[in-house]
């Protein structure tokens, strides 16, 4: 064996062939893959072989879309048979027309089918209970094995090497970067290793000393005899009765989810333990389990209680805690993962290949893939238990309806505010992000709502607490547990020279200064969107998002490495609770609980005493309103929480959860990452370009172009029609933009969305709700308080 190789992949599967292949497609020609047995020997070769495109998200519908263009390129038993998803219920019918809608976005060619179209294509079903349908004719099928080896011989075929039967033994690391590779055939120098191990990814994650949180579950399947005449069926899922179908020559493959399902070598007390021999092997049958899978084949497929079954599949399958993959560079530098592909990954394959290959040699990916990324694991999940059970409850919720404010119940509670207890006992009903539990909104708040419940799935999980909490803020005030908010401070002799090169805006300012700033690539994408308060002369506070501060800690020691900038950069989110009051009659509030003068400006920050408590004050809003967030160490929050609310209590004080600051923010116009902006926008796109000082140097300015042809447009859309994200728009019958986020806004009383489009105020447009074409009109923003005199 070659004793160096720039790019090592560990796991000859399907996506470590894909992703040697497209690094050779980018250039890369010194690729060594790695395989302990044969290729295929772990998961691939058991696999369905489905590939549906359309997913709940944006980015992996885009990657979905790419691998069945690759797919059809690649001698590797490719069948366009296309692919129906079939309601049996009238909850799932709407889930159907809202991604049929979503479809429109990518230029899918999903369509809503009758029952009897349905039955037409897929003549073995049974029509009993079906309501509905939707159809996907560029949806497939493909040989999991065959794929596998075409990618790889097109990696050959552009200089990779590739070599089965060589077992990773070890990972070696110099200064926080992968240097060697060590395996039983010799020791291999290089420079990046890419873990493509699937249900071994987090064995050899541990190599490396990362965490990488998957679960290895039996997941099965059956190939019936032969017992029908058709040829071209489609494949067929029929989620409510948690079953799915394939043709297999004149028989059927088919397989579920199932209610009560069996993580395979992983406890809630020690990581997986695969054998080393298991290579290329099958778990035992296991019929009890598949019962009821069994039994709900038969209602749809009536043949199925009669045909005879070849054979019983039962193979371990790589799931995340969340169901999507885990993808990206971890904190080790040059160490990369794509796993936990979740029984999906024939689909994702190319796409992921594509994304990871981008990623290794441009130093970033070329889509938004936070979602999938690795960092945004949390170190909760070095826990067994804690992994476990997500993975159990995302498994055994596969196929569930996922209603927009959805919360999972795995885990919790885990991370708390110190004012958890009081928010409990008054009515709160919590969500949770990032493991943190933050409240909603609070029931006991419903009792003097008075709005009616919106129509459709705006309105199922909504609350008349809601407009109460909102209408608070702007007439009096409201406060808010925000302790969840990610705190990252940056301190050291370089630190002002490195924030000043990494943000867009001048965040080195004068001490207190508070600056809204963005964080951009290359590109000149939106990596980050954060505010950095200035504390000395060398010490700065950011503070951004409960779910990005794992995102953005990442980003910064990237570019503080790179840089090699002399700089602490810690995450200090436990350290501090964070509480914001915010409304007209905020100073009043806090003028009766501090000696201090409240005359400091707003976009500044200063050190106080709020009734006992040590406070750093900043002088922000996230709702449009005057107020403050209030942060101080976290053995004083539950002190510093009562206060307000006692001082409160003569202003009509009301406390409030994240619902209503949703709803609040959309009315002002403050964008949210991941949703609004991310690193496929720019802030000119994004209406952010007053953040945006071209008199300066910063990472991603040549790619700034400050007249784009799109821009992040307000929509007000007709009474009810509530849009709540990924709704196509439609202007002059084309579909040009899709829905970025919206809801409902209590004070404006009409429905508001967001989309990046190529027109201006006063164009009307068409969105798709549920089915329907709506009117929308683009407006001037922000529709709430355009002076900002408020906020002052």
């Amino acid at each position: 064996m070659s004793d160096s190789a720039r790019i090592v992949i560990i796991g000859g599967g399907v996506g470590g062939a894909s992703v040697a292949y497209h690094l050779t497609q980018l250039g890369e020609r010194d690729v060594v893959l790695l395989d302990r047995d044969e290729l295929t020997s772990g998961s691939t070769f058991h696999s369905a072989g489905l590939v549906g495109q359309l997913r709940a998200d944006p980015t992996l519908t885009r990657m979905n879309q790419y691998s069945v263009e690759l797919y059809r390129t690649l001698d590797a038993g490719w069948t366009e048979c296309g692919g129906i998803k079939l309601a049996s219920t009238a909850e799932r019918m709407a889930e159907i027309r809202r991604q049929i809608g979503w479809a429109r976005t990518f230029g899918l060619p999903l369509e809503e089918i009758s029952v009897a179209e349905a039955a037409e294509l897929f003549p073995l079903m049974d029509p009993s209970g079906v309501v509905g349908a939707a159809y996907l004719p560029t949806d497939g099928q493909i040989d999991p094995s065959a794929l596998c080896y075409a990618l790889a011989a097109k990696a050959r075929e552009g200089g990779a090497r590739v070599r089965p039967r060589t077992r990773v033994l070890g990972i070696d690391t110099e200064r926080g970067r992968v240097t060697r590779v060590r395996t039983d055939q010799g020791d291999i120098d290089c420079e990046v290793v890419v873990n493509c191990g699937g249900m071994f990814a987090a064995e050899i994650g541990r190599m490396a000393g990362v965490r990488i949180p998957i679960v290895p579950m039996s997941h099965q399947y059956v190939v019936t005899d032969a017992f029908h005449e058709h040829n071209g069926l489609p494949t067929l899922r029929d989620p409510d009765l948690l079953v799915y179908y394939r043709q297999e020559v004149q028989g059927l493959v088919m397989g579920g989810y199932e209610r009560t399902c069996a993580p395979w070598t992983a406890d809630e007390t020690s990581y997986d333990a695969i054998s080393a021999d298991f290579n290329g092997r099958l778990l035992a049958e296991d019929w009890d389990r598949f019962t009821e899978i069994s039994e709900n084949s038969r209602i749809r497929v009536p043949a199925m209680a009669d045909v005879g079954i070849r054979k019983m599949i039962n193979g371990p399958e790589a799931f995340t805690p969340d169901n999507e993959f885990c993808l990206g560079e971890t904190e080790v530098g040059g160490f990369f993962v794509a796993a936990g592909f979740c029984a999906h990954g024939i689909a994702g394959a190319g796409g992921i290949g594509k994304v990871m290959a981008e990623w290794i040699v441009e130093g970033e990916p070329a889509m938004d893939v936070w979602h999938m990324d690795i960092r945004r694991f949390g170190r909760q999940y070095r826990s067994p238990s804690y992994t476990l059970a997500r993975a159990i409850e995302n498994y055994e919720t596969y196929y569930d309806i996922r209603y927009p404010g959805h919360e999972r119940s795995a885990g919790r509670p885990l991370k708390v505010s110190p004012a958890y207890g009081w928010h409990a006992e008054h009515g709160a009903e919590f969500g949770e992000k990032a493991g943190w539990e933050r409240v909603n909104f609070y029931r006991s708040n419903e009792q003097d709502g008075t709005d009616e419940r919106p129509p459709g799935w705006a309105g199922r999980l909504w609350s008349p607490a809601i407009g109460v909490e909102h209408r608070a803020v702007r007439e009096t005030a409201g406060l808010f547990d925000e302790s969840s908010f990610a705190k990252i401070e940056v301190s050291g002799p370089d630190a002002a020279e490195l924030l000043e090169w990494v943000c867009d805006n001048r965040v080195a300012r004068r001490v207190g200064a508070v600056t809204y700033t963005q964080a951009l690539n290359r590109r000149g994408g939106i990596e980050c969107d954060f505010t950095v308060t200035r504390r000395a002369e060398d010490e700065f506070l950011i503070v951004t998002g409960t779910a990005f501060g794992s995102h953005d800690l990442g980003w910064l020691r990237k570019q503080a490495a790179l840089r090699d900038a002399h700089v602490r950069i810690a995450d200090v989110t436990g350290q501090y609770a964070c509480f914001a009051l915010w409304g007209p009659r905020a100073r009043d509030i806090l003028g009766t609980l501090t000696p201090d003068p409240l005359d400091f400006p707003f976009m500044s920050s200063r050190e106080l005493t709020v009734g006992d408590v040590p406070v750093l004050a900043l002088r922000v809003t996230y709702v449009g309103e005057l107020g403050w967030e209030l942060y101080c160490s976290s053995e004083y929050g539950l002190a510093l929480w009562q206060a307000l609310w006692r001082a409160g209590g003569a202003y009509e004080l009301r406390a409030g959860g994240y619902r209503a600051i949703e709803s609040l923010r959309l009315e002002k116009g403050y964008r949210v990452w991941g949703a609004d902006i991310g690193p496929e926008t720019t802030p000119y796109e994004a209406g952010l370009g007053f953040c945006v000082k071209l008199d300066k140097d910063f990472l991603g300015k040549d790619a700034l172009d400050p007249a784009p042809e799109r821009r992040l447009r307000c929509l007000t859309l007709e009474p009810g029609a509530i849009a709540l994200g990924n709704e196509p728009v439609r202007l002059d019958g084309q579909v040009v933009a899709r829905i970025t986020s919206g809801g409902h806004g209590y004070t404006i009383g009409t429905p508001i969305a967001y989309a990046y489009l190529p027109v201006g105020p006063g164009v009307k447009v068409e969105v798709e709700v549920e089915g329907a074409w709506v009117t929308g009109t683009v407006v001037k923003e922000p529709l709430y308080d355009p002076a900002g005199e408020r906020v002052r």
